[in-house]
């Protein structure tokens, strides 16, 4: 395992990478000096528990840092917010952010996108074709714990954005995947799965796939939180296991689908 304060990397041989860009929680010094935001309306905007689920990748990518430091899945030029617009309407800072601070935390920005982009061409050379679990989660409780719940008609239980990728070419894995993983028993039930509903898939997929357009098929894979308390950040850990066994139970699939794409 290779770790530092932002991130952390384990890497094992195999062409399945699983990343949680917006997992982390903490903050460096000068931006918990500033920042308005409570522990729990912080927490609630983050992916809690996604890193625990990154052990679906032969290799994992673990962000420890809290995206209100820096967004990773944002354009660089959007990746720290600045007005309540930036972040679901909150009030982030308590007073206006230095350019000095901002420029701190593009630097951990560019530093995580080239550290990124070797492991991803390690894998490349070796592998040919490699697929991306781009972890993540949303809330749907946005009225508050008591409030009505968003229209599960629009908020299916795992949205699979494709939109930053060449779906044609990907399909047959794509479509594997998105089969398998509502095929599995969950619980005694099949899990909502549902492709581009809410999300389409951030910036780190499209990175992911204008950088290596012939080879990374990265999966923008986003939970709703009914595996947990979002109000509480408390989880159900029997869910949370739950979870991690259905997106086991596709890697044979993508590897078999990956494999008649040219895997190495």
């Amino acid at each position: 395992m290779e770790k530092n304060k932002f991130w952390e990397v384990i890497k094992r041989d195999g062409p399945l990478v699983a990343t949680a860009i917006h997992d982390g929680h903490d903050l460096r010094e000068e931006i918990k000096s500033i920042i308005a935001l409570s522990d729990s309306d912080q927490l609630r905007e983050e992916d809690p528990f996604t890193s625990n689920w990154t052990t679906v990748g032969n290799t994992q990518i673990n962000v420890n840092r809290s995206r209100f430091e820096v967004d990773l899945n944002r354009p660089r030029e959007k990746a720290v917010y600045i007005a309540p617009e930036d972040a679901w309407g909150l009030r982030v800072w308590k007073s206006e952010l230095s350019q000095e601070i901002i420029d701190r935390s593009l630097e951990e920005y560019d530093s995580f996108y080239s550290e990124v982009h070797k492991i991803f061409e390690e894998i490349k050379n070796q592998y040919g074709k490699f697929v991306v679990f781009d972890l993540h989660t949303y809330c749907y409780l946005r009225e508050g714990p008591d409030g009505k719940p968003a229209d599960p008609k629009k908020n299916p239980e795992v949205n699979i954005g494709t939109g930053t990728m060449n779906r044609e070419y990907w399909a047959p894995l794509v479509d594997r995947f998105i089969n398998d993983l509502r095929n599995y028993n969950f619980k005694g039930r099949k899990l909502d799965v549902r492709e581009n509903v809410k999300f389409k898939g951030g910036q780190f997929a499209r990175w992911t796939h204008e950088t290596f357009p012939d080879s990374a098929c990265s999966l923008s894979i986003e939970f709703k939180k009914f595996f947990m308390d979002e109000w509480t950040g408390k989880p159900d850990n029997q869910m949370l296991d739950e979870i991690s066994l259905a997106l086991q139970s596709t890697i044979p699939g993508v590897l078999e689908e990956l494999k008649k794409l040219g895997l190495s």
